[in-house]
């Protein structure tokens, strides 16, 4: 009880500015035995939890994304639930505040998560997976309890990028022990936070995530990648700033690239206008568009790279059905 109070007052001493008062409130309160200190801590280890997060200062707008319709009403919601938070709590009620985001690369949820942060006025911490998993029995957990206790002293953002990197499914028999002690700790500490601290989680694979964690969360919006309308719309957005317009019909630009992301269509015309630019004058815009559309229908991608594999492993298969069939014993390889 002790405990969450201080919380809740250092929490509403910063929103109102006051760092110093907050800091001392928040050394008085890691002086004094308020919880027996728990199995996973270690005084070894050291630190308050500020290592295993990135400070973003957040610059995205909401209204400058091109979001699908449900995540647009959501995030709106959200926004509103927070800045009225005081209406929620005198009927009873707390503002939503764990998201989780799903869908492929590159299209938008990073973004929408600085958007909110933005929107709300909020610090933007991002989370680092490599100051946070350790390689030691208990570690992780060490460092997950420090990072949540304090997020817990201020009103922020808390972005998990790549969640299932430590969300991942607990019925997975690869994974060990280990892992799967994370997962549930995580949770519990997801349980325990104050509405005031939004914890926004994005993932490329749905599927890994552990069944449990897709409960914890109040809102869960999926990113498609765009559709050909969607990217003409995006890269009209982008041309829109260019000191001079191609001649070329965003229509047909946007069908030369194809199916692609926002973060594709994006780092396209960034090269374009590279290209423009190194030009000093003497190079058009159409040119430089004219070259990096071609050298665009020769890039690599993953599902060519998925290609190439199966195309290797094929011959080897072919290989190995008469080697089965022979009566002479194979060779024996040591191991590298």
């Amino acid at each position: 009880m002790l405990k969450s109070t201080t919380e809740a007052l250092m929490a509403d001493e910063r929103a109102k500015k006051h760092h110093v008062l907050a800091d001392r409130l928040q050394r008085a309160l890691t002086a004094v035995p308020v919880t027996p200190p728990a199995l996973t801590t270690s005084t070894a280890n050291g630190g308050n939890g500020r290592e295993a997060i990135i400070e973003v200062q957040p610059q995205t707008r909401l209204d400058d994304l091109l979001l699908p319709l449900p995540v647009r009403e959501n995030g709106r919601q959200l926004v509103e639930e927070h800045v009225r938070a005081d209406v929620l709590r005198a009927h009873g009620y707390e503002a939503r505040h764990r998201i989780l985001l799903s869908g492929p690369p590159g299209n938008g949820k990073t973004s929408f998560a600085e958007g909110i942060a933005e929107a709300l006025a909020l610090p933007f911490f991002v989370v680092r997976y490599d100051a946070l998993i350790g390689s030691y029995l208990g570690e992780t957990n060490a460092r997950l309890r420090r990072l949540f206790d304090y997020v817990r002293t201020q009103p922020s953002v808390l972005f998990f990028d790549e969640f299932d990197a430590i969300g991942k499914e607990r019925g997975d028999t690869h994974e060990t022990g280990e892992i799967k002690r994370v997962v549930s700790f995580l949770l519990m500490q997801l349980d325990q936070l104050p509405s005031y601290v939004v914890v926004i989680a994005a993932t490329n694979h749905a599927e890994l995530l552990d069944r449990a964690v897709w409960r914890r969360f109040q809102m869960r919006l999926a990113f498609p990648a765009p559709d050909r309308t969607q990217v003409e719309v995006f890269l009209d957005r982008i041309v829109a700033n260019w000191p001079k317009f191609p001649r070329m019909p965003i229509q047909k630009i946007a069908a030369k690239l194809g199916m692609v992301s926002y973060a594709e269509a994006l780092d396209f015309c960034q090269n374009v206008r590279r290209r423009h630019i190194l030009g000093l004058g003497a190079l058009e815009i159409d040119d430089a568009l004219a070259t990096e559309l071609d050298l665009w229908s020769s890039r690599v991608r993953p599902e060519h790279l998925n290609a190439e594999r199966s195309e290797q492993a094929a011959p080897v298969a072919d290989e190995a059905i008469p080697a089965r069939s022979s009566r002479r014993p194979a060779k024996s390889h040591p191991q590298a």
